[in-house]
């Protein structure tokens, strides 16, 4: 029986919060890798809604059952660096990247290409985004969330929860 070096993958993101567009990407990646590595992005000069404590726990809360079922290890971390030195220290072989649309498409081929200049050993893996979830932003969500707008349609209940008492 052949064994395969584990499959390492690295989905880097703000998750501010975490969108139904990230479970949907979230969830199709868990079915490709041994181990999924989310990584919150944290910068000293942005003010997010929620702490990267907040954001790791709604992370955990909306995909630790699917990466469960799919015997997929989930690891939830931080980083302030380039995604691609963050996934070589996660042991990370994959970049995950979703896709909605093709201005993310023509963003994200760009970016790929840097990321393979910098780290020809990370593979780019681009999985777009099911159709009911591509219009879906954090930015809006939380835009929508503020004027008392019902979001329950784009987030997981634990962050239905969480936006309504951020902006209670």
């Amino acid at each position: 029986m052949m064994t395969h070096a584990p499959r390492v993958a690295f989905y880097a993101g703000s998750f501010d919060p975490i969108t139904n567009g990230h479970v949907d990407v979230l969830t199709h990646a868990c079915r490709m890798v041994d181990r999924l590595v989310v990584a919150i992005g944290v910068h000293p000069g942005k003010t997010p809604l929620f702490t990267a404590e907040e954001r790791a726990e709604m992370i955990r809360t909306a995909i630790a059952s699917v990466a469960a079922g799919q015997g997929t290890a989930l690891d939830i971390v931080t980083f302030s660096d380039l995604a691609v030195d963050a996934a070589r220290r996660a042991g990370a072989t994959m970049l995950i990247r979703g896709l909605r649309d093709g201005t993310d498409l023509d963003y994200e081929m760009q970016m790929a290409g840097m990321n393979a200049a910098m780290a020809p050993d990370i593979q780019t893996v681009f999985l777009p985004a099911s159709p009911m979830v591509r219009p879906i932003t954090a930015t809006l969500v939380r835009q929508i969330a503020k004027m008392g707008g019902d979001v329950s349609a784009f987030v997981p209940a634990d962050v239905v929860a969480r936006l309504a008492a951020k902006f209670a």
